[in-house]
């Protein structure tokens, strides 16, 4: 299959928030996405400073997708170029602590902040790269409304439910709409 895939569902899997045990949709939509909001924007500002000018800093977690349905953390992912990836990993390793449940390639690193509130996960591609497809997932929610409401559907069913479940719907969810989403494009990763 996808090694992006893999190394997807890995970093999804060890994003841990409270609780870890089981799968809970926030029970203020509202609060939570201000929460996160104003913490994208304050990692944000931090992050500017250390990052190369050609990098993309993405808010790509539900909190970003227009009514989809959320735990109430904070996802970003950081596209940087080929070459600026050993450096941008590097300043992103001395901030933030690296995700150990996550692999770990030339071309993707995953980190995370447990202190904060919300929880937050930083995942970092290369452009074009074989893990370059976090952003994706989001844009196609964004893309789709009847999507988002598969999405949610899904979240409601799993609400209270052990973790390892949601996660392996979430798995399997994700991987058709990013399959969809390729075969639209006429992606070869999808033959």
């Amino acid at each position: 299959m996808w090694a992006w895939r893999e190394a997807l569902f890995s970093t999804l899997r060890s994003m841990q928030m409270p609780n870890p045990d089981r799968f809970h949709i926030a029970a203020d939509h509202d609060h939570a996405r201000d929460a996160v909001e104003r913490l994208f924007a304050a990692v944000k500002q931090q992050l500017i400073a250390v990052l190369p000018n050609t990098s993309e800093l993405l808010h790509i977690g539900a909190t970003s997708v227009p009514g989809c349905l959320t735990k109430g953390d904070l996802d970003i992912v950081i596209r940087v170029e080929r070459e600026d990836f050993r450096g941008t990993d590097a300043a992103l390793a001395v901030r933030y602590a690296r995700n150990s449940g996550s692999v770990r390639t030339n071309e993707f690193a995953a980190f995370e902040d447990d202190a904060c509130t919300p929880h937050l996960g930083i995942q970092l591609t290369v452009k074009g790269g074989e893990f370059d497809v976090f952003h994706q997932f989001a844009a196609a929610l964004r893309a789709d409304p009847a999507l988002v409401e598969r999405y949610n559907e899904l979240k409601r069913a799993h609400d209270g439910q052990p973790m390892d479940r949601y996660r392996a719907a979430k798995d399997a969810f994700v991987t058709d709409a990013l399959r969809g989403r390729s075969a639209k494009r006429g992606d070869a990763r999808t033959e």
